[in-house]
């Protein structure tokens, strides 16, 4: 079993270890496992019933997770995104008045899109369109909307009475926790120490619970009734495929799809130094989308937390795979994984965003044609908490940008029609 491992995912040419990328598929799962919740939370609002929406969470995560590490062999995972499922929800289903099942059709119209594109030259098309300086943008907004996130997880940044932002209470355990923990991750992580993210988790969720932030008698039952995820699984309806409102809901999803995950693969293979990964993994990220829709969730990203695991040394399918099967056994331990607080996770979110930062040096900056649509990207995605919005403020603004210094002929004819389709996407007011 050992050798097949080693042979089909390749663990030698990778330079890993099947225990560096299991460490790592468990940090991935441990960053990303709030989405259980959250994404149900979400998800019931749209009408779907709590415990199914848990369920249907959960197996979408499987899924998805595992068509990445068999199929492209990369160390991403596959959830639910943070932003598009609120998209869903609220846009798709409460401002345009589609039913949840409709919903759910809309998010499969837009996956068998995807798919197609991730298997024809469409997709290295859509890839070469992006300048660098837009992608290396994309991977430093990320970090700081990693950042931002950690920051609010862990209490030391907080909604501003008179402010959008302001610094939390330092005084309190939440904040106290998070500031020991922070020490002892950059402390781990500097000295290089294995396993050092899991390590982290662990020893900062003790401290938690030392300092009262954890309560052990809040961890409430045991495993969900998996009866109750019949009504949602294939719950898909295509009643309104042919009228305005669904047609427009499938244009804005896809396009926020489209160059969210583009981008978000992108970064995560430049990680790994892996680019040649991209078209495989964007297929399996296509498979998924449409697969979300069957299985009753809002669609799947490579979401920005798997830079974790791959931080953590994960290169290969196996990570990915790991993070998957946990996912599985989430169902029986939803109870014991909620009790790991936000503290425990902020410093890995935090060294993250230091480690994708970095990228901020590949951008000419000295150019401003190239450095301005690329800034556009670093500051949007964390001030406006969307990925998506943030990619199409500089997708938008290149082109004008070299318009106006008369550089038309350095925008390619793909990145016009991008950025006319991102512009269509704001003015019609459903991204």
């Amino acid at each position: 079993m050992l050798q097949w491992l080693k042979g089909y995912f390749d663990l030698p040419g990778h330079e890993t270890t099947l225990k560096r990328e299991m460490t790592a598929g468990l940090i991935s799962f441990f960053t990303i496992v709030y989405i259980i919740a959250v994404n149900a939370t979400i998800l019931a609002e749209a009408g779907i019933p709590m415990e199914a929406a848990i369920i249907g969470t959960i197996v979408t995560c499987v899924i998805g997770c595992l068509l990445m590490g068999f199929w492209a062999n990369a160390p991403i995972i596959l959830v639910p995104g943070m932003g598009i499922n609120a998209m869903f929800t609220y846009t798709l289903v409460h401002s345009m008045g589609l039913s949840w099942q409709e919903a759910l059709g809309v998010v499969v119209v837009s996956g068998v899109i995807i798919t197609i594109v991730s298997f024809t030259r469409l997709s290295q098309i859509l890839l070469e369109a992006i300048p660098t300086s837009l992608k290396h943008g994309i991977t430093v907004g990320l970090g700081l909307f990693l950042t931002l996130i950690g920051l609010e997880k862990g209490g030391l940044i907080m909604k501003g009475d008179n402010s959008l932002l302001m610094l939390g209470d330092v005084t309190s355990p939440m904040v106290i926790t998070t500031i020991l923990s922070i020490i002892i991750a950059v402390f781990l992580f500097m000295r290089n120490v294995p396993a050092n993210f899991l390590i982290s988790i662990v020893a900062s969720t003790v401290i938690a619970s030392l300092l009262g932030v954890v309560s052990f008698q809040e961890m409430g039952g045991g495993a969900l009734p998996l009866e109750s995820y019949v009504s949602l699984f294939g719950a898909v309806s295509f009643a309104k495929i042919g009228e305005l409102a669904f047609l427009v809901a499938v244009f804005s999803l896809t396009m926020v799809l489209l160059f969210e995950n583009i981008g978000l693969i992108n970064g995560h293979l430049n990680m790994t130094k892996r680019p040649e990964k991209f078209k495989r993994s964007f297929q399996a990220n296509g498979i998924s989308i449409l697969t979300s829709g069957i299985t009753g969730s809002s669609p799947t990203v490579s979401t920005v937390e798997s830079a974790a695991g791959i931080a953590a040394g994960g290169r290969t399918g196996i990570t990915a795979i790991v993070t998957g099967s946990l996912f599985v056994l989430s169902i029986f331990a939803i109870p014991f994984i909620k009790i790991i607080p936000g503290s425990a996770i902020a410093p890995i979110l935090i060294i993250i965003g230091v480690l994708m930062l970095q990228s901020v040096k590949q951008i000419d900056f000295q150019d401003l044609s190239e450095g301005f649509p690329a800034f556009l990207i670093i500051v949007m995605i964390p001030f406006s908490y969307s990925i998506a919005d943030g990619i199409a403020f500089g997708f938008i603004a290149y082109p004008l940008v070299k318009l106006a210094l008369g550089k038309a002929k350095e925008v390619s004819a793909p990145l016009y029609v991008i950025a006319g389709l991102f512009f269509l996407t704001f003015l019609t007011n459903v991204h």
